[in-house]
């Protein structure tokens, strides 16, 4: 029986076995059943026994079944401001791809690299750890990986081989993808959610630049440290390279075009939006304007500016391609909350976990971290941060934590997974081009795992302290 297979007829007769069985003792009924729904989003978000989207239909299906909520506020409870602002966001990277201006960046960065084998390897992370803040990891690592390859057939690597510089570039450029996606609200989907979320199960408030802080310092140490570990794992220094064929193979960007001038100045526009708006947070009504309606002005935007060769910069065919599977997940998400907090689940679970209340917040953040990051190696990082932060709620209430110590460590460390060729798109992109040895991807990836809980949570703790 494959994994799918088990986890939804284990995780659909776990849920019928609790709503068949009383509830524990001092525990509301509402709650035991959304636990029950809880526990089986969970095991089919994390064998993905569905597919992603589907399982997040659930709570519109079944919490007015259960009686936690009506149909009406279920339905209300799937829509939050900061889906607009991953529409908004994904709308501007499709530009981006469109014009042709992430690749123009990313030549500009490998084209300054000294030719080393360990230099190229760091121009292409960085590279790819920048494009990323902006465009999705997935994608980051599509327009990137070609330009890897080319390099490698430019000096005559043969196919398949995995040692030094071939395998360090495919690993390389699939975790930059992940790190960079780290350090903006923006850069991934699971950032978002996870914000979302957060906001709704702890009350704790993230916009673009509350995010920023704790993601870009992470990025900034994360990309040194994932270079030396690669440069160690695949020994890259021990091999020759030739810098002139690599560089030949980079190639040209070629003139500026003019729809790239006009994007340019809208993108740098929205990222100032974002940065700007919460300095005069205080001098607007309250509600009137946010991360999202940036972002949704600048996609509109695109729209309506022409290119220069009688079409906008984006027209809907290509903005069609913007990931509305992941916003219903998002909604899926944002309704369990909803519901885990309308039965009394919350409160109940602040009850039980009180004990930890004499356990010092480090070590909570340590042991919660290193969960998160075992759990994302096996589920997605949006299923994941789905499952987990509604539950980070409860631990909130009863250890008196620090709502961003906790909440923000569980949600950076739900897109921390490096091991696994299946763990994210950028690691399947990467093993797809045949130059990673399975073993190297393991040993790197754990280093890597058990280095980032406590980069995560001494980082979260550090910048915590410098905004209180």
């Amino acid at each position: 029986m494959t994994a799918e297979r088990a986890g939804l007829w284990g995780g659909l007769a776990l849920f019928v076995l609790m709503l068949i069985l009383p509830a524990p003792e001092g525990m509301p009924l509402l709650a035991w059943r959304t636990a029950a729904l809880t526990l089986l989003m969970a095991i089919w978000w994390m064998t993905e026994a569905l597919p992603l989207t589907a399982t997040a239909l659930l709570p519109f299906l079944l919490l007015p079944l259960l009686g936690v909520m009506e149909t009406g506020k279920v339905a209300a409870a799937y829509y939050s401001p900061i889906l607009f602002l991953v529409l908004g966001g994904a709308f501007i990277a499709l530009a981006i791809e469109r014009t042709g201006l992430h690749r123009r960046l990313a030549l500009a960065i490998l084209g300054r690299s000294s030719g080393t084998p360990g230099s190229l390897l760091l121009a292409f992370m960085v590279a790819t750890a920048l494009i990323s803040m902006i465009v999705s990891n997935t994608a980051t690592a599509l327009i990137m990986m070609p330009i890897a390859v080319a390099i490698l057939i430019a000096n005559q690597t043969p196919a398949g081989e995995t040692n030094g510089i071939a395998g360090a570039l495919p690993m390389g450029i699939a975790f930059a993808a992940t790190i960079g996606g780290l350090g903006t609200l923006v850069g991934s989907p699971t950032n978002a959610i996870a914000a979302a979320l957060i906001e709704k199960s702890v009350g704790y408030e993230i916009d673009f630049v509350t995010w920023l802080s704790f993601g870009l310092p992470i990025v900034f140490i994360a990309i040194p440290l994932c270079w030396v570990v690669l440069m160690s794992v695949q020994k890259v220094a021990d091999q020759s390279f030739d810098a002139v064929a690599a560089r030949a193979s980079i190639g040209e960007p070629g003139p500026w075009s003019l729809a790239e001038k006009r994007l340019v100045p809208l993108v740098l526009a929205v990222v100032a939006g974002w940065v700007i708006l919460p300095l005069f947070g205080d001098l607007l009504p309250k509600g009137m304007i946010d991360d999202g309606s940036v972002a949704i002005l600048g996609a509109l935007l695109l729209f309506i500016l022409p290119d220069g060769t009688g079409r906008p910069l984006l027209n809907w065919s290509e903005a069609d391609r913007a990931p509305w599977g992941v916003i219903m997940m998002f909604g899926g998400g944002l309704a369990l909350a909803a519901g885990i907090t309308a039965s009394g689940l919350d409160d109940w679970l602040g009850v039980v976990l009180q004990p930890l209340a004499d356990v010092h917040p480090l070590i909570i953040a340590l042991a919660l971290c290193a969960m998160v990051v075992v759990i994302t190696e096996f589920a997605s990082n949006v299923a994941t941060a789905s499952g987990v932060i509604p539950v980070v709620g409860g631990l909130i209430a009863a250890t008196g934590g620090d709502p961003a110590l906790l909440a923000m460590s569980a949600a950076l460390a739900a897109s921390w997974g490096f091991m696994l060729p299946s763990g994210t798109g950028p690691n399947a992109i990467g093993w797809a081009t045949g130059h990673i040895a399975l073993p190297r991807m393991l040993k790197a990836g754990f280093i890597l795992d058990v280095a980032g809980i406590p980069l995560i949570v001494g980082m979260v703790w550090l910048v915590s302290l410098l905004l209180a």
